[in-house]
C-alpha cells in the first residue's frame, strides 16, 4: 500500500447515498480488507505459538523425568558410598580413640608395677611380721600387722 492509498483513506465522502461522484466510500469494507491479511497471519503465528509451546511443553517433560532419573542415580550411588564415607570419616575418632586407649594400658602397666614394686620392696618385712606373729606364745595373736 502507497503513502497516497493510506492518506486517501481519510478523504472525506461525500453524505451517504448516491451522488455525482459516485457511492460513498466503505469504510467498514476497507478497513476489513486491510486487517484480513493481518489478522491471518496473526492466526498463523498464534498457532505456531501453540505448536511451540506444546514442543516445549514435551521437551520440558522429557528433561524433567531423565532429571528424574539422574537424580535417583546420584540418590542410589551416594547410599552406596555411604558406608565407606562413613568409615573414611570415622578412622581418625577411631585411631584417636585407640591412642587414647594404648596410652590409658600404658599408663595402667606402669601403675601396675609401681606396686609390684612396693609389694616386692614390703614382702620380706611383711612375712617376718606375720612369721613372728604366728610363733608368738600367745598363738599369734598379740603383735598384729
Amino acid at each position: 500500500m502507497s503513502l497516497r492509498d493510506f492518506l486517501e483513506r481519510f478523504r472525506p465522502a461525500g453524505t451517504p447515498g448516491a451522488s455525482a461522484s459516485g457511492v460513498p466510500a466503505d469504510r467498514a469494507a476497507e478497513r476489513a480488507a486491510e486487517l484480513e491479511p493481518a489478522l491471518a497471519g496473526l492466526a498463523d503465528v498464534q498457532r505456531e505459538a501453540a505448536r511451540i509451546r506444546a514442543v516445549a511443553e514435551q521437551e520440558a517433560g522429557a528433561l524433567r523425568r531423565d532429571t528424574a532419573r539422574e537424580a535417583a542415580r546420584i540418590v542410589d550411588a551416594a547410599r552406596e558410598r555411604a558406608p565407606e564415607v562413613r568409615r573414611r570419616a570415622a578412622e581418625p575418632l577411631l585411631r584417636a580413640a585407640r591412642q587414647e586407649a594404648d596410652a590409658l594400658r600404658a599408663a595402667g602397666d606402669r601403675t601396675a608395677t609401681v606396686i609390684r614394686g612396693r609389694a616386692l620392696e614390703n614382702m620380706p618385712r611383711l612375712v617376718d611380721l606375720v612369721v613372728a606373729d604366728a610363733l608368738s606364745p600367745v598363738g599369734g595373736k598379740g603383735k598384729g600387722l
